[in-house]
């Protein structure tokens, strides 16, 4: 189960297509409190007059550049952004504002969804804090909305229309994680190959792919017994349900996850993984009937929707069918369908035993 991905080397597709939020799934972001009028879009913070490379500590280019705008643009877009941070955080509460200001806005080209990082300073105590907007893309927004639902983590997101502002994830970046943490001996190896396993699971039930380390954060939580418990976060939903392999939906077969993949063979044997496999399951199971009618209005939406290509949802299913033996995906006709059934192939035995809730999603 965790053997061959240390010599599989595989990478997501180049570049992801935006694919534009339709009035279904619209509706449903208005019905959840997601959709609301903002005072400035994706498309106003498009109108920055130069930029300039931001390099990170060792010199090198970060793939964010600094962006400037000429005075008129400049403060309505202050004043806006700090709105759009109180809507984000106080729920439009604006008394708070007059202490709050932009202290910059970094735009990175490398993204598909081709982000804008808002920094939010105090102005009485200087501290700084992030967000973010980006082109709406209902591949991500999806997404989002599977993290909040179906991860232990609660998820903050806004849209109007084409623009997307998200709260920012904090978390040690997984790369900088494997780096400078991992080998520590005041890291638990033990718990933290646990999580990985975890969220390894997570990932592949709800299909989130591309979870290479650079795209999740870790946390880290000091515990009653002077140790330390550790949770990974996605910061990255741009790849949910879009890609054709299967193991592309697996953090343990991406090589730049190969220190954590490393650290559970040698720390886990096969029945602590499957242990830890289950437990990640249960919870999952409670998750989504907790929310039973919210997750089958998405993937009504879903199996609707238009968020990858004929080939990569026809590969998909050919290889979730060998994987799992189950001849059902292959009558899956859309990503929506296919993951309705890897909920409940994954999720089956969690789900018997609550029946009286099984009719229900399964409707």
């Amino acid at each position: 189960m965790y053997q061959k991905e240390l010599t599989e080397n595989i990478r997501p597709s180049r570049k992801k297509p935006i694919f534009p939020v339709n009035e279904k799934l619209r509706q449903y972001l208005i019905r959840h409190g997601r959709e609301i009028r903002l005072p400035a879009t994706y498309s106003d913070l498009r109108h920055f007059t130069y930029s300039t490379p931001i390099l990170d500590k060792n010199g090198k280019y970060s793939l964010w550049e600094k962006v400037s705008y000429d005075m008129r643009e400049w403060n309505y877009l202050r004043e806006s952004l700090v709105c759009i941070y109180a809507i984000l955080k106080t729920e439009g509460d604006l008394s708070f504002v007059d202490h709050l200001d932009v202290a910059g806005i970094d735009f990175c080209v490398f993204g598909n969804s081709q982000p804008f990082r808002i920094r939010i300073v105090n102005k009485f105590n200087e501290n700084h804090d992030h967000y973010y907007i980006k082109q709406a893309d209902a591949s991500r927004i999806y997404g989002l909305e599977l993290e909040h639902i179906l991860s232990p983590n609660r998820i903050t997101y806004f849209t109007n229309h084409n623009t997307l502002v998200e709260e920012h994830i904090p978390g040690i970046p997984g790369d900088i994680f494997a780096e400078h943490f991992l080998q520590k001996p005041s890291t638990n190896a033990v718990r933290f190959a646990k999580e990985f396993v975890k969220f390894n699971e997570r990932c592949f039930i709800r299909l989130l792919g591309d979870m290479r380390s650079y795209n999740f954060v870790v946390n880290i939580t000091p515990d009653i017994d002077e140790d330390s418990q550790y949770r990974i976060r996605a910061i990255d939903f741009d790849q949910q349900s879009y890609e054709g392999r299967k193991n592309l939906y697996r953090p343990q077969f991406f090589k730049e996850n190969a220190a954590f993949v490393e650290l559970v063979l040698k720390h886990l044997n096969t029945e602590s993984i499957a242990q830890y496999q289950a437990e990640e399951r249960t919870l999952m199971t409670f998750r989504l009937i907790s929310s039973r009618y919210r997750i089958k209005e998405l993937l009504d939406n879903m199996n609707r929707d238009n968020i990858s290509t004929p080939v990569k949802i026809d590969q998909l299913r050919i290889e979730l069918a060998d994987h799992f033996q189950n001849i059902a995906y292959l009558r899956q006709k859309n990503m929506g369908e296919i993951l309705r059934l890897q909920l409940k192939q994954s999720l089956r035995k969690s789900l018997y035993v609550l029946p009286r809730n099984r009719t229900r999603f399964d409707d």
